[in-house]
């Protein structure tokens, strides 16, 4: 995300790198929801299965609007310039991230949750 609004100032030599690092990003993000669901056994009923569920819807937005990115913005394996879509959902999924991250915080700090 930052390289594409980056780009907007540096050019090509910037949101070049944007096509990888999504992809990177998209299926790190994968595996960290697998992980997720396995630990979702491990949340109590109540508050805290509420935060997961949260936690757990904001960050598909996120991987599903980054994708939805990545996708519409390849030509042949490689990135095109970042456009108007392409920064909105950028930014959609920046707010997703920062709204899941938090949820995950709440998780992990007020229910304890993932810690030993």
């Amino acid at each position: 995300m930052l390289s594409d609004f980056a780009g907007l100032y540096f050019g090509a030599a910037a949101w070049s790198w944007s096509g990888g690092l999504l992809a990177t990003g998209c299926l790190m993000a994968i595996v960290a929801m697998l992980a997720g669901v396995v630990e979702l056994t491990r949340v109590p009923e109540g508050p805290a299965l509420r935060d997961a569920w949260w936690h757990m819807g904001a960050m598909l937005v996120a991987l599903v609007l980054f994708a939805t990115r990545l996708l519409l913005r390849l030509d042949h394996r490689k990135a095109l310039a970042p456009d108007l879509v392409s920064l909105l959902l950028d930014a959609g999924g920046f707010v997703a991230l920062a709204v899941g991250g938090w949820f995950g915080g709440r998780l992990v700090y007020q229910h304890g949750i993932g810690r030993s």
